[in-house]
């Protein structure tokens, strides 16, 4: 069966190309993956926005009012990084639904990969560090809610700790986290996941990857998870913007297979979401994310 890619137009937000954020990335990497023949074309399954009762599972019903009605308070729009429009928003909503999607259909299909989320900044009571709404957040209580899962695992491999998940999820005891996360990067004040991993600066490929194996085996035991969201953050590369480790891209696919293939080998559902990554270049930084994806068909 083909691999299940989520894609909708509107995760591009169309920002100025001189912003931090490399907003383009989504739509040139759903054209990587059309021109590669990884989906046909019109071949992408597209979400729904995440109306708003599925935000609230995740979010303060007043964060997501705010978000939803352009009134985000100037102070969080700074910590977010972004002013929150309605395109922002609808952005927001087209993501989280993706990811929420990505999930029901690793659940009917053992894999699926979104081509956007990993939004893991966004805590309950707003959004920070690139995230308006934390979409894996949102997809694991509605799968909880909705009963479609009783335990569920996030893997964050993004080189920024999932804090927002972490703080989410910390009295949750049927949603585990395990974030493998550079020490010295952002957020400066750490959350408690249920299981961290801080890497000292200049981590490279066989570091990570010893790291992350016993991390990976020992959360799956104690998790014992029905669904697995894996953030494949590339920005953990050596040359991303704002990371402080040195995988390369043959490190990053390793990364992906090990997380991926130990998932498969137990029978267990995997949601991967794209995460960060950070680098002018945009073709570059879409063919670097593109990986997940080419690694995740090796799965199918």
């Amino acid at each position: 069966m083909p691999l299940a890619i989520i894609h909708h137009p509107a995760f591009d937000a169309d920002f100025d190309a001189r912003h931090r954020f490399p907003m383009s990335k989504f739509s040139r990497l759903a054209e990587i993956l059309v021109e590669d023949g990884l989906v046909a074309p019109g071949g992408y399954h597209q979400p729904v926005p995440a109306p708003a009762a599925w935000l609230r599972l995740a979010h303060d019903p007043l964060y997501v009012d705010q978000v939803l009605f352009s009134a985000v308070p100037a102070a969080m729009e700074k910590a977010i990084g972004f002013r929150v429009d309605e395109k922002v928003a609808l952005r927001s909503r087209c993501a989280t639904g993706g990811t929420v999607l990505t999930a029901r259909m690793a659940l009917a299909e053992g894999l699926a990969c979104n081509t956007a989320g990993g939004s893991h900044h966004a805590a309950r009571a707003g959004g920070a560090g690139f995230s308006v709404f934390n979409d894996v957040a949102v997809a694991a209580s509605l799968l909880l809610a909705d009963g479609d899962a009783g335990r569920v695992l996030v893997v964050d491999c993004d080189v920024h700790q999932g804090d927002g998940t972490a703080r989410i999820f910390a009295t949750e005891p049927r949603v585990f986290t395990l974030s493998l996360h550079g020490a010295r990067n952002y957020p400066v004040r750490k959350a408690s996941s249920d299981l961290d991993v801080a890497l000292p600066d200049n981590t490279g490929d066989a570091e990570y990857l010893a790291a992350l194996r016993p991390a990976l085996a020992a959360a799956i035991d104690r998790s014992r998870p029905d669904i697995v969201f894996y953030n494949a953050g590339v920005d953990p590369h050596e040359d991303d913007r704002l990371g402080r480790l040195a995988l390369s891209e043959a490190g990053l696919a390793e990364r992906d297979r090990t997380v991926i293939g130990t998932c498969r080998d137990r029978a267990i559902p995997v949601a991967c979401v794209i995460g960060g990554g950070y680098l002018t270049d945009i073709e570059r930084l879409a063919r670097r994310h593109s990986l997940l994806h080419r690694v995740a068909w090796e799965f199918a």
